[in-house]
């Protein structure tokens, strides 16, 4: 493990996500809370389009700076959400994947338009080369993560389960570069009462628990999970102080556990990929007492993916997606 530079302190708050809620309106869908168990609701971020929670942040950001192009650095679900948007606003798009990244998710991201850059090594080295060809090339460079436009649009998902769930008391939050968490530990400050915060890791790649305990951003090396937009290494300079200052509690999760939670997704209906389903494995292990959520927060699975993309043309919001059930 690296440690490396002190994070930055972050000064966003609620309303910016209350903002980025307002701004992307027109371009994000509000997915469901479905029932799983008495006591236990997951947010159905499956049913986003572009099919993961990604592109509320990726959409708020470029909405925001208003690209010539963008160079990303994606596992998958981020690089399909700047390819989405990048499609529907004609602004040219590059991904850059590391080694052991989905191949589906690399088609996926090539049939909107975007090119796609593989590289060895692991996800820092991902980031390097992501910001080297932005700089090489004057495209604006747009972190999956660590972005305070990308935390606050990820936080809108928070926002959504105090619409629809006021009387939620533990949201549980699947955790990989840190920007989802980040964005629901500044969006329950829309709750009228105390919610618990839990971030969920896979448990050979908790950056962010081992930063906190550390005192300091910690760097891991590269690892491996079926988790596999997860495996981040360092946390991000935005999340990390939103993190440290209000999450409750960060657990670790096996690929098991994960494999178990996927599997009472999909015998639930969900079509979550593996990283979606970590937070419900969370919740499993931890157990659920009172009123909680757990953060589905993709479903970009190969069989999903196999499909021809949908643009926002063809797709319709359905009603009752803004209902539980």
């Amino acid at each position: 493990m690296t440690t490396i530079g002190s994070a930055t302190r972050s000064g966003l708050g609620i309303a910016d996500v209350r903002v980025a809620a307002e701004r992307i309106s027109g371009l994000v869908r509000h997915t469901p809370l479905l029932a799983l168990g008495s006591n236990l609701l997951v947010k159905g971020e499956h049913r986003q389009h572009g099919g993961s929670f990604k592109l509320r942040g990726a959409a708020n950001a470029m909405v925001v700076l208003r690209p010539a192009a963008v160079v990303t650095g994606s596992s998958g679900n981020h690089g399909i959400a700047v390819a989405t948007i990048g499609a529907a606003c004609d602004v040219p798009v590059t991904v850059v994947m590391a080694a052991g990244t989905s191949e589906a998710k690399a088609r996926a991201i090539r049939a909107r338009g975007a090119r796609v850059v593989h590289i060895e090594g692991g996800v820092a080295e991902r980031e390097r080369r992501a910001r080297s060809i932005a700089d090489r090339t004057g495209a604006v460079y747009l972190p999956s993560s660590d972005h305070e436009l990308v935390v606050a649009g990820a936080g809108t998902v928070g926002l959504e389960v105090a619409e629809d769930a006021p009387d939620v008391t533990t949201i549980f939050v699947p955790t990989g570069g840190g920007g989802l968490l980040a964005g629901v530990c500044l969006a329950v400050d829309a709750f009228d009462h105390p919610v618990r915060v839990v971030g969920v890791e896979p448990v050979h790649t908790r950056r962010y628990a081992i930063s906190i305990a550390a005192g300091g951003p910690v760097e891991l090396p590269p690892s491996s999970t079926i988790a596999d937009g997860l495996r981040g290494q360092r946390p991000g300079a935005v999340p990390l102080p939103i993190i440290r200052r209000r999450v409750d509690e960060l657990i670790g999760v096996t690929d098991d556990a994960i494999v178990h939670a996927l599997g009472a997704l999909r015998a639930a209906g969900v079509a979550a990929e593996p990283s979606g389903a970590v937070a419900l494995a969370g919740a499993m292990q931890a157990g659920c007492g009172g009123h909680a959520v757990a953060v589905v927060s993709g479903g970009n699975t190969s069989e999903v993916l196999s499909a021809a993309p949908r643009t926002f043309d063809e797709r319709k919001h359905n009603d009752d997606d803004h209902r539980r059930g």
